[in-house]
């Protein structure tokens, strides 16, 4: 069973929540952050972090991602809850581990209101979705959510296919531009041009948008321009326990 170390790493408890500040694009101040999203992290027997992206594709292969998406989006509103944060909190959901949004909303929303958290502290961000192909599943996970009072995000929008159609179709509350259009985008007219247009779409659809991956003043300062609402990346923080532990 080549997942058992998952399990054994979950039944220890051998898993946190780091965070990650996301700034808004007028007040780019990491210590007033609009946002924090919320980032799984499992560490092995010897203490030593092992690679998220790991951990969920084995996690997958292995039929467990069910279980191991529920305990991050527990661990996550746990760890906000314990921290006291008084930002809005982006949870991450991978919608192929949901085969009931019932039961999934279910769970994670009583969990919520167990820890004193509001519906509208919490944004459901919903990743991988440019590789999810069931549109109607994608819509039924957004519905239920909102109807809970939660708002969504779509991550990785630009990436694969999921760009303008997604926006267009799907109408999240918060679209998060992926990293690999925002890298050096100052000095790219294509990439440019694409994120030209999600902005323009979003705006249209009142889509707030989040440029994620950014690593330099140049590339804030263009999406600044471009009329991006909020930034994410390594410039204004990088993801890091909330009570100052490893």
């Amino acid at each position: 069973f080549k997942a058992e170390w998952i399990v054994e790493a979950l039944d220890a408890g051998r898993y946190t929540t780091w965070f990650q500040p996301i700034v808004h694009a007028a007040d780019p101040d990491p210590t007033r952050p609009y946002a924090r999203e919320g980032l799984f992290r499992m560490r092995d027997k010897d203490g030593t972090l092992i690679p998220p992206g790991h951990v969920f594709g084995v996690a997958q292969d292995a039929g467990l991602l069910f279980s191991l998406d529920l305990v991050a989006r527990r661990s996550a509103v746990e760890a906000a809850a314990r921290a006291g944060v008084l930002s809005k909190v982006f949870v991450n959901f991978n919608p192929s581990s949901v085969y009931d949004p019932a039961y999934c909303l279910r769970t994670t929303a009583a969990g919520i209101e167990e820890l004193g958290l509001r519906p509208d502290d919490v944004v459901f961000e919903l990743t991988e979705t440019h590789r999810a192909h069931d549109k109607a599943h994608l819509k039924g996970i957004l519905a239920f959510y909102r109807k809970a009072g939660f708002a969504v995000a779509l991550d990785d929008v630009g990436a694969g296919w999921s760009g303008l159609t997604m926006l267009h179709e799907l109408r999240p509350d918060y679209a998060k531009i992926d990293m690999d259009l925002i890298r050096g985008i100052q000095d790219d007219p294509s990439k440019q041009t694409i994120v030209h247009h999600l902005v323009s779409i979003a705006r249209e659809h009142d889509i707030r948008t989040i440029a994620e991956g950014i690593e330099t003043e140049a590339e804030a300062d263009w999406l600044r321009g471009e009329g991006v609402d909020f930034l994410q990346g390594y410039l204004y923080g990088r993801p890091a326990p909330l009570d100052g532990g490893a």
